[in-house]
């Protein structure tokens, strides 16, 4: 459908196209007023997740894929510069927060039944892995101590401060390698990489912050954690809902901050499915190239998630900001965008249905390194 738009003209579209991000807090404070008048509980505690992965990846489709990449000469260097890009994802925190209080709110004052307590929890949560994590994951990568600071306020809004830190140190260091718990394995299931992945990622993130702290002869005890910090200040955001909401409070702000984290994850569960950087003769992994994470140009969930699809060109260049990310039609390539693949993965058999036939094809005439590297961690 886009294939024959001009680049220029689609990065002018795209540049004002990235504030459709505010859907998803708009939807959920309108959901959340719809609870207050209490009709149609049911529907309206779901829409939200009806929403994202329903609606969004039929419009994805018929919206197809987006055929512009920057000029690395003429268009990067001023885009990059742009305060203007970064004044999005830094609005975006304050309106996030705003929205999860209200959204807490409706949950403790509104009777629902348990299934719609239970949906409305989930679609706050979806809608904080889409602001808080998504939002937070851009943030972090960026030398501005405002960015940086703002994207683990962020984090810990949701009770994942851990991911600032194994991110950064641990998952781009040991990405499509057997030492990174982010990056899943060929033939692994979703909810097996899951229950690897949140135990390891949490304690891991202690472990580096640690051992950097100590390199710098500081205590790993002491105030220069930056993880104690972090978590202290999740702790204040319980406290305050509970203060506030009640026990409904601090049940409505763990439950939302697990399916954030449980989004986030499941998102790095598709973007490295079954790739690998391959041993090189001095017994070193590979550098990290776009060839180690699966790439997707659906136009729709990239404005969505500030180009996070476009997850090669991130992890081979991490301090890429987000409008200048590009697309390499060399890198492995997902058929669908985030938002339908989320909702693949969720179901392994279909899921290897569809993905393993593509690794496998990525990985022609070195199938037994695939095979070999792959087997410890092929578990359903």
């Amino acid at each position: 459908m886009l294939k024959h738009v001009p680049p220029e003209v689609m990065l002018r579209i795209k540049r004002y196209a990235y504030l459709l991000v505010l859907v998803v807090p708009a939807i959920a404070a309108y959901v959340a007023y719809k609870l207050t008048l209490g009709e149609n509980l049911m529907f309206w505690a779901w829409f939200p997740v009806i929403f994202v992965f329903g609606i969004i990846p039929v419009i994805d489709y018929i919206i197809g894929k987006d055929p512009a990449n920057p000029d690395e000469d003429s268009e990067v260097p001023d885009m990059t510069k742009d305060w203007y890009y970064r004044a999005i994802t830094l609005g975006c925190v304050p309106i996030h927060l705003a929205v999860v209080v209200y959204a807490g709110w409706a949950f403790a004052t509104v009777e629902m039944s348990l299934v719609a307590q239970f949906g409305w929890i989930l679609s706050i949560g979806v809608a904080g892995g889409i602001m808080a994590i998504n939002i937070g994951h851009e943030l972090i990568h960026k030398d501005t101590k405002l960015e940086t600071w703002v994207g683990g306020l962020t984090l810990a809004s949701v009770t994942y401060a851990g991911f600032k830190v194994e991110h950064i140190m641990g998952h781009h260091v040991h990405v499509s390698t057997p030492e990174d718990a982010s990056s899943s394995r060929y033939n692994q299931g979703v909810y097996t990489f899951l229950a690897h992945a949140f135990p390891r990622n949490f304690m891991n993130a202690w472990k580096l912050e640690a051992k950097k702290l100590r390199r710098k002869g500081k205590s790993p005890y002491g105030p220069a954690n930056e993880l104690i910090w972090w978590y202290t200040i999740s702790a204040l955001f319980a406290v305050g809902f509970t203060v506030a909401f009640g026990w409904a409070g601090l049940v409505f702000f763990l439950g939302q901050s697990f399916f954030a984290a449980f989004t986030l994850e499941v998102i790095n569960y598709l973007e490295h499915y079954g790739l690998h950087r391959r041993v090189q003769e001095n017994g070193r992994f590979e550098r990290v190239t776009p060839a180690h994470s699966w790439n997707s140009n659906y136009l729709l969930t990239n404005l969505f998630l500030f180009h996070l699809q476009r997850h090669s060109d991130h992890h081979a260049f991490p301090r890429r900001r987000y409008q200048v990310l590009r697309h390499y039609d060399e890198s492995p390539q997902l058929p669908g965008g985030y938002a339908s693949m989320f909702v693949l993965a969720l179901v392994p058999p279909l899921w290897k249905w569809v993905m393993n036939p593509r690794v496998e094809a990525y990985y022609q005439g070195e199938l037994d390194q695939l095979f070999r590297e792959q087997r410890p961690y092929s578990k359903a």
